[in-house]
């Protein structure tokens, strides 16, 4: 009998017999494959496992993927989601909803599949978070469980990213570091990238997509990725912030391009970015490009902006951008900027 092919069909040879499966860790398909018994199987399977029985916590995952909550995610984040929504299915899919109700039986073993990326701290993390919102959303407005039971399980990554900032000596060793033949291992473009970063504290995915008439008179003026373009960030053009402006080559409607002269993608920015500060020796530095935006709240704040301005740009609490201005503000460019301040404050009185 004539053999087909079918997309994730998984075989396993025991006792010098083939077994087939309608997927790993699936349903074993009954005939032989190219039968009728056999396509009814796996016809069966796959209707299954789309359609997910009701009591299953793979449903919850379904349910939230088609859910007004999960379509207001950013695009960037729901390419991330949607790997961790997969996973999650996967894993606890077979698990009935009821389980899940019942915290001190099922946080072990939320906890024991969160250890399966130990090793990746931040990872854990995330996927923790996913799971997280699955639950909360099974809580309401589904209604199908009590409270959700990653509640209370903690974060292993310890570390807090909201003080960390790229400083200029940051940037200088990753824009001026050179290979064994003296030539620059960060380009013009990804320079670029990282200064425009670092003088507006726009996210990656916003930045790749800024273009000139986003720039106005007094302000640059975009929608957000992050909020589904419901918000708009509002950046004053401070001068360090025109300067900048006025060096960058116009080649393109959008301010930023690669090294071909086009427009870069959020991937591909991050990508060459990535090599640059491997090529400069900072691997070992944990500096995300993301870490950027801490050295914008530093860079408006000398620029004369208050606290609660820089908060509102960034959507930040008003702590967090104090405690980054206290940690690298020097005494005397901060005490310059409360004057200025002070002094304008004056004028509109």
């Amino acid at each position: 009998m004539a053999t087909i092919k079918l997309k994730g069909i998984h075989k396993v040879k025991a006792k010098g017999r083939d077994y087939y499966y309608a997927w790993r860790g699936g349903p074993k398909l009954d005939g032989e494959p190219g039968s009728a018994e056999f396509m009814d199987s796996y016809n069966e399977a796959i209707a299954s496992r789309t359609m997910p029985d009701t009591a299953k916590f793979r449903s919850l995952v379904v349910i939230y993927k088609g859910s007004p909550d999960y379509a207001k995610l950013a695009d960037s984040t729901k390419r991330q989601w949607s790997r961790w929504l997969d996973r999650i299915a996967d894993h606890f899919g077979t698990l009935s909803i009821a389980q899940f109700d019942r915290p001190q039986k099922i946080r072990p073993i939320i906890r024991k599949w969160r250890g399966t990326y130990a090793q990746t701290p931040r990872t854990a993390d995330y996927g923790m978070q996913v799971l997280s919102r699955v639950l909360s959303y099974a809580v309401d407005p589904l209604g199908k469980i009590t409270s959700n039971p990653c509640e209370g399980i903690k974060q292993i990554y310890g570390n807090d990213r909201a003080a960390i900032i790229w400083t200029d000596q940051d940037i200088k060793q990753l824009k001026t570091a050179t290979d064994d033949k003296g030539n620059a291992t960060c380009s013009l473009e990804v320079g670029l990238a990282v200064d425009l970063a670092a003088h507006t504290g726009l996210r990656v995915s916003d930045l790749v997509r800024l273009s000139w008439s986003h720039v106005g008179e007094d302000a640059i003026v975009i929608t957000t990725g992050k909020s589904n373009h419901k918000r708009e960030a509002v950046i004053p053009l401070y001068e360090d912030l025109r300067t900048l402006l006025d060096r960058v080559p116009k080649r393109s409607p959008v301010i930023l391009t690669s090294s071909r002269g086009t427009p870069w993608t959020s991937d591909g920015l991050a990508s060459s970015f990535h090599t640059a500060k491997t090529d400069a020796g900072m691997k070992g530095k944990d500096l995300h490009f993301h870490d950027l935006r801490g050295t914008a709240a530093t860079k408006f704040y000398t620029a004369g902006l208050p606290e609660r301005v820089i908060a509102e740009i960034l959507g930040w609490e008003e702590d967090s951008v104090a405690k980054i201005i206290r940690r690298y503000v020097d005494r005397t460019a901060a005490t310059k900027a409360i004057i200025r301040q002070l002094n304008e404050a004056r004028k509109r009185t």
